[in-house]
């Protein structure tokens, strides 16, 4: 049996069950919410058990109370397979008047919520889990904490990771199913994930039979234009060059709406700072996946093709950057946003933290020049916030793959590789 790797999500669960009557844990399959669920739960109750689930559904019907008894905190795994649960366990947590009763986790958002289903508000949290970051699979040493950037320390530490490794890492994807695998196993359990998305999850979603070859091409198409803002009709466009079919736009928002149901795709939203100039920003979303190894999945290519394209392999690169960062931020209460204005002026990342604090990211896959690049953007940037009405930057930081180590330049910005990251 495999151990269990510590997740950071473990500590986000812990602190909500003690402020919370339940904790909702989502995200996307095979990512590794039931068996964190189960570190803490002292209960366990398996809604999609295979003999067990016309039952289940029966009782939550006729009286759901039934399926709620144990020990607390109880774990209802894939509840959304009898919604009306939602309803029994919010006013469960009421009737009770006690924290830390109830952890529920599902794949995918209900197709069809009672009008009644009350939201939750107050006593039932969210928390979004993705898959694994490079710090919890340890391939990242740790040496550079996130945090540590916001406070300005010093930072010093040796990158374990190739380039041929980071393209690997890449393919693989966090999936925790991959971890202790021989490479071939490791990198089939994404295609695995991405034939069953095609074939079954995406129609699943909203119990809509969607095709699978169309689902196909919208994948491919999307990992295509992944890290950029191309507009949903460049996509469809790009999408009908292998699709015989029609496919207007209406059918496209209906197919995309359903991946993000199922915690598929994972758009970064557009920061909008307070400048000095005014500059026009752009508000598109950045289209990423909740996990990298997606699409490369879907674009059928692997760790030796990446090498044989290193510009594809920035982007994915970019992906798995993001990944990681959304993992950390939620540790600090944060989130992730991507900045680019009128005159292509870009951040990839921006890390900002509820309390105003801020962090701006460029990615690079390496090399003097792409890191002096990132490093001349992070400057421009700054240089154009207005400090007067909002924070200075807390950092500007380089996140790159293949430096050799993480540093703190002399003029004040940070060079650190991903493989040395962690909250």
């Amino acid at each position: 049996m495999n151990k269990y790797l510590q997740r950071i999500a473990d500590t986000i669960l812990q602190d909500r069950l003690e402020a919370k009557g339940a904790v909702l844990i989502e995200g996307p399959k095979w990512c590794g919410k039931t068996t964190t669920a189960k570190q803490q739960a002292k209960s366990h109750l398996s809604m999609d058990r295979p003999n067990m689930t016309g039952q289940y559904q029966t009782m939550a019907e006729i009286s759901p109370e039934q399926l709620l008894e144990g020990d607390t905190p109880r774990l209802i795994d894939e509840w959304q397979i009898a919604p009306n649960l939602w309803n029994a366990v919010r006013y469960e947590v009421d009737r009770r008047n006690k924290l830390g009763q109830f952890i529920l986790t599902g794949s995918a958002v209900p197709a069809e919520l009672d009008p009644s289903t009350h939201t939750g508000i107050g006593r039932i949290s969210r928390l979004y889990m993705r898959t694994m970051s490079l710090y919890e699979s340890t391939e990242s040493t740790g040496e550079v904490s996130l945090a540590s950037l916001f406070k300005g320390e010093e930072v010093s530490a040796k990158n374990n990771l190739s380039l041929e490794e980071t393209a690997f890492l890449i393919c693989r994807g966090g999936w925790p199913a991959s971890l202790g695998l021989s490479d071939k196993a490791a990198l089939f359990q994404a295609v695995d994930y991405f034939d069953s998305v095609v074939s079954n999850d995406i129609s699943r979603a909203d119990s809509v039979k969607r095709d699978k070859e169309k689902a196909k091409n919208l994948l491919r198409s999307f990992a295509r234009h992944i890290g950029t803002q191309s507009p949903l009709e460049t996509i469809r466009k790009d999408m009908l060059a292998n699709t015989p079919d029609t496919f207007d736009s209406t059918t496209l928002y209906s197919y995309l709406d359903a991946l993000k149901k199922i915690f598929v795709i994972e758009e970064a939203p557009a920061w909008n700072p307070n400048l000095r100039s005014k500059t026009a920003v752009r508000t598109t979303n950045t289209h990423y996946f909740t996990d990298p190894s997606i699409a490369t999945a879907s674009l059928g290519i692997g760790p030796k093709d990446l090498i044989g394209d290193l510009n594809t392999m920035g982007f994915l690169f970019e992906n798995m950057c993001v990944r990681d960062l959304r993992i950390y931020a939620d540790c600090l209460d944060g989130n992730i946003y991507h900045y680019r204005d009128k005159n292509g002026l870009e951040c990839d990342a921006v890390v900002h933290l509820r309390n105003g604090s801020y962090g701006l990211v460029e990615i690079k896959l390496g090399g003097d020049s792409l890191i002096e690049e990132g490093a001349n953007n992070l400057s421009v940037l700054s240089s154009k916030i207005d400090t007067q009405k909002m924070k200075k930057p807390s950092f500007l930081l380089v996140l790159c793959a293949t430096a050799p180590f993480a540093y703190k330049r002399n003029d004040g910005i940070y060079v650190v590789p991903l493989g040395c990251l962690k909250p």
